[in-house]
């Protein structure tokens, strides 16, 4: 059963002098992967994040756009300070490997981050934590240079639920708009409570494929469907505890059996359709906004037209004005709020 419910809460720079005022950069990694400063402290956040991180170094969260990150993107290409024997750092799979020598650590290197708004940010590895159920994958503890405080702080958003996110080692960059670039030398450092980890976590792992199909694609679409981002421009239309149930065309996710008045759930409402750019069509919105609503914020993107059966019983009513809503790669239905989480494979 596939119920999943959403959390409360995811360019190589040059660094002037001025970007880093106060401690010399050797005296700054010297104090890296101590321990998380104090001013890290747990923050509500008001829908499903896209990389899971903090949206500014002030305590001002709230008043900050969601497409707002301290950190979007690091370079593994030229690291800024690395064991001896490491010249750079690989993404095979989900996983660092140093190079030219495998084996050396990557534990400790200190790279070069940067934010949505392209200001440079340093990052350090701090630790690695294999998953045993999927040789492919590691989990990340990362640290970064907060330039207000003068300390390194986990860049991870905290809750109740995940008090010390760790981070996932992904493939290509993703902008202000949700969409995801491939870029030479760039990976994403996805935070445990981020879309981009969720979606690899519930099966789209984006160097994977199924069924000789690559799932990069469905990864993307799922990026998409956890934070209800219709119009494909990065802004979600979800809020805390809403659960969905969804199902894919290759089959990693599953349609869940109607959920039981045991469980606490009503009965399911078909939501929307998706592709890796957003919604291919909709009958209903997430956090119970008018649809017109929707289709106010991306004018000529939807149309309103004969419904379109999608099977199972899902029925379209608003449908993508450039496409039909048959290509889609994930379809998703909505519950009300309730207490029921999607449980990850063992080890991860």
């Amino acid at each position: 059963m596939n119920l999943i419910k959403l959390p409360l809460s995811l360019l190589c720079l040059l660094i002037s002098a001025s970007s880093y005022a106060g401690a010399p950069a050797a005296d700054r990694y010297s104090r890296r992967c101590q321990g998380y400063a104090t001013h890290n402290r747990s923050l509500p956040a008001s829908a499903a994040l896209l990389w899971g991180t903090r949206r500014t170094w002030e305590d001002s969260q709230q008043r900050t756009d969601e497409r707002h990150s301290v950190l979007v993107s690091v370079d593994i290409a030229s690291p800024r300070l690395v064991d001896g024997e490491v010249k750079s750092l690989q993404l095979e799979k989900g996983r660092l490997v140093a190079s030219p020598r495998a084996s050396a650590r990557v534990v400790g290197s200190v790279l070069q981050g940067a934010s949505s708004d392209g200001k440079p940010v340093v990052v350090a590895l701090c630790g690695v934590e294999p998953v045993p159920a999927d040789p492919d994958m590691a989990w990340y503890r990362v640290e970064a240079w907060n330039p207000v405080t003068q300390q390194w702080v986990n860049p991870c958003v905290t809750t109740d639920r995940v008090p010390d996110p760790r981070a996932l080692a992904v493939s290509g960059v993703w902008d202000s708009s949700g969409a995801c670039l491939q870029v030479p030398g760039k990976i994403t450092l996805a935070c445990e409570n981020s879309a981009i980890a969720q979606c690899i976590r519930w099966g789209y792992k984006p160097w994977a494929s199924l069924h000789g199909q690559s799932l990069a694609d469905l990864h993307q679409a799922c990026t998409r469907m956890v934070r209800a981002d219709y119009c494909g421009n990065g802004r979600s239309h979800t809020h805390p505890d809403i659960v969905i149930d969804a199902y894919d065309r290759l089959g990693v996710l599953s349609l869940a059996a109607e959920a039981s008045a045991r469980q606490g759930f009503g009965r399911a409402s078909f939501e929307a359709a998706w592709a890796p750019d957003g919604a291919t069509c909709l009958s209903s919105t997430r956090d119970g906004r008018a649809l017109e609503k929707v289709l106010r914020e991306c004018p000529g993107r939807f149309r309103p037209g004969a419904s379109v059966d999608l099977g199972h019983g899902d029925v379209c009513t608003v449908q993508r004005a450039d496409m039909s809503p048959g290509p889609a790669l994930l379809v998703n239905r909505s519950y009300g709020p309730a207490t029921i989480t999607v449980v990850a494979p063992p080890g991860q």
